[in-house]
This record gives C-alpha cells, structure tokens and sequence, in this order.
C-alpha cells in the first residue's frame, strides 16, 4: 500500500481495512453476486448477507420497492442455512477479495442461534482443500431481529437478552465481534454499553427503521409482507445522530450505517465518530458507487490535508 492510499486505512478491533467503505448486510449477498460487477477489493470490506441456522425462505414478494425518500424492503432475511454457507460460501471467500475484509452477519430466532452460526463457523474455517482461516474476518451480529422465545420483542431492546447473545458469540469465537443496533431503541447508547461490557469490539448502527408504504392503485402496502424496513438518504440523519450518541458513551469502534450516497455523507459519520462507513441502498441501485466514493474520500484528505483518516473521527465540534 502507497504512502497515499495509507491515508484510508483504519484499524478496528485488530482488524486493518485498507479503507473505511463496507458493504452493508445483504447489499453484496455473499460477496460473489457482486464480483462480476463491482470490484469489491478496491473497498474496506463488505458485510455478508445473513446467516442463521437453518435455511429461511424469506417473506413473500414484492420484497423491495421504492418511494421517494429511499428504499423500503422486507426480505425477511432469507438465507441459505449455515450447512451450505459453510461448505460453498466459505470456500469462495477463502480464495476471493483478498484485501477486502469479509464480515459475515449472523441472524438467529432464538439467543442461542447466533452462537450456534458462529460455532459452526468457526469449525470449518481451516478445515478441508481450500485455507479458510482467512474467509472470515469478524461476525456481525444482528440484534434487531426479533426473539420469538420473548413474544418477538428485538434482542437488542432486551438488555438481559442482548448480553447473553454477545458473551455466548464471544465465549464462540477469538475475532472481531460487531453488534448491529436498530434506531429505535429507547437508548441506543446504552445498547452499546451493554454490548461493549459483555465482548462486542465494534457497534454497527443503525438497521433500517420500520415503514409502510401503500400501493395506491391497489390500495394495499406495496411490500408482499406489508412494513419493511426504511432506508435510503433519508436514514442518514437518523445514523449520524445514533453515531455520536455512541460515540460519547462507549470507546469500542462504530460502523456507521445508513443513507451514504456521496464521500460527503461518508464524511459525517466518520466525523460524528465512525472508524467505517457501511453503504447499502445506494449500493443495491449502482454497484460501482462504493468505489467512486472511495476515491472522492481520497481526494477530500489530500485537499484538506489530512494525513491519516483517524485524525478527523470523531472530531465533531458541537455548539456551546
């Protein structure tokens, strides 16, 4: 790496990403989906699609529509199971994106789901043919997803639940633990503290948040399972608030995710106090944006001069 592409790389939770732009969850599927149109090493990393135990069907269609303000889907986080991922996903990341970090998003319906993933994870990295220990760089953790065990209240939202699936993914696993936080919780920052005091070494914030969209000649929402989850320019605000909040309460690092369309968004959650900034719908609807982004951040330090990105995290100056 070049004295001037140094200037990108960020260091989170020993992990080194040669630049802070990440692929949210499920905008690059599990990383091949994407690899004959974006050329995914050139970003930080990306963020798996989910994984849970079992395979998952997902919601009916339409699964994705848009309106004005973004993107609203209810995918239902449709997924293969952790059996096929581990034996024709992890191959692939093993012997594919090798400067790009692979964050692997881990779903469950029960506490001991996300553990169960991770687990069985971990048993197969270094196992077989292809070297896998370098397939998977960190897990992400989503608890935003509802436990069904607790009457679908967000894992997240629950603080006794919320420590118990961090300490038994971290007793799971030596790498990185990133744990994804929706923005409607109550205290987002205290949902930070919980996770930080019980083994996540990063926080992803925010999820979608939750919205309705009605199919006007039809007369009925326009998604097939009816809410979904709101994204899009609109959402950043909402992520970059979320990122300082945190940002004040905990030290472990922040992905900030939510609404990035331009460097210059990019530039308000890495001041607000994100080491990496995940992208999503703007991904989904022109895979090659990342890069430019990329690049425009590039040239956004040298003309402010700026010799190293973690000069300018967290470094929102707030009125007095």
């Amino acid at each position: 790496m070049t004295g001037r592409e140094s200037i990108l790389r960020v260091q989170v939770a020993n992990v080194t990403f040669q630049n802070p732009i990440v692929l949210a969850a499920g905008t690059a599927g599990y990383g091949r989906e994407l690899a004959d149109v974006a050329d995914l090493d050139q970003l930080g990393g990306i963020v798996t699609k989910a994984v849970s135990p079992e395979p998952r069907a997902g919601n009916p269609a339409l699964r994705v529509a848009d309106f004005a303000g973004g993107m609203i889907n209810a995918v239902g986080l449709a997924n293969p199971g952790l059996e096929r991922v581990r034996d024709e996903v992890l191959p692939w990341l093993a012997s594919h994106l090798p400067r790009a970090r692979k964050i692997v998003n881990v779903v469950g319906r029960t506490i001991d789901d996300f553990a169960t993933v991770i687990l069985g994870l971990e048993e197969a990295l270094g196992v077989g043919p292809v070297e896998r220990s370098q397939a998977v760089s960190a897990f992400e953790l989503n608890v935003s997803c509802p436990n069904v065990k607790a009457g679908g209240l967000e894992f997240g939202a629950d603080a006794t639940a919320l420590k118990t699936v961090v300490a038994q993914a971290r007793a799971a696993t030596r790498r990185p633990l990133f744990v994804k936080l929706s923005p409607t919780l109550p205290d987002i920052a205290a949902a930070a503290q919980v996770a930080a005091d019980h083994g996540a070494d990063a926080v992803s914030l925010v999820n979608t948040i939750p919205g309705l969209v009605v199919d006007l000649e039809r007369r009925r929402p326009a998604l097939g399972f009816g809410t979904g989850g709101v994204s899009g320019p609109g959402l950043l605000p909402v992520g970059v608030l979320a990122t300082w909040k945190v940002r004040k309460a905990v030290r472990i690092p922040i992905m900030g995710v939510g609404g990035v369309t331009s460097a210059d968004d990019a530039l308000q959650y890495i001041i607000a106090g994100a080491s990496l900034v995940g992208i999503g719908t703007t991904a989904l609807k022109d895979p090659r944006r990342p890069e430019r982004i990329v690049r425009d951040l590039q040239r956004w330090c040298e003309r402010e001069g700026v010799h190293a990105l973690d000069e300018i995290v967290g470094s929102l100056e707030w009125p007095s």
